[in-house]
């Protein structure tokens, strides 16, 4: 049988493009999701907050843009918490957005900053935006991304 042929007789069998690097993002999301029930999660934006709720964290999502300045930002989130997740984009904007509030807000994030690096790393060949994250795991996984399941 050609493999043309193959091709159409499997067709409901998707090949993902790149599975070895969806499993890394879906652990290290996963991970995310398990210090995001103690931990707060600071997004730079309503859409990244979306996207994060979306592939099915629960915890508390703090977006940035929220009409404050950043300095009052970050004087209401170091009254109100003790540790929290920096996950800023890492475009232009956003690595000079995490530098401000990561000045800001020393000593509260530093334990997590690993979790953005790892994730800028397994995703920056295609995106630089947490938004984003969802639709390349479908891109790279042939499947939707469900940070709650877990297989170990």
């Amino acid at each position: 049988m050609s493999l043309h042929k193959r091709r159409i007789k499997n067709k409901k069998e998707f090949i993902p493009l790149d599975w070895e690097r969806a499993e890394k993002i879906r652990e290290v999301l996963h991970y995310l999701y398990e210090i995001n029930k103690l931990v707060p999660i600071i997004v730079e934006g309503k859409k990244d907050k979306k996207a994060l709720r979306d592939i099915g964290f629960d915890g508390e999502i703090i977006t940035l843009h929220s009409g404050k300045s950043i300095y009052e930002f970050t004087e209401t989130i170091a009254q109100k918490f003790e540790k929290i997740v920096l996950l800023i984009d890492w475009d232009e904007k956003g690595e000079e957005l995490y530098s401000k509030v990561g000045e800001n807000l020393q000593g509260m994030w530093e334990d997590f900053a690993s979790i953005r690096e790892v994730l800028k790393l397994l995703c920056q060949k295609e995106i630089t935006e947490i938004e984003e994250i969802p639709s390349l795991f479908q891109r790279i996984a042939g499947q939707s991304l469900d940070v709650r399941q877990w297989d170990e």
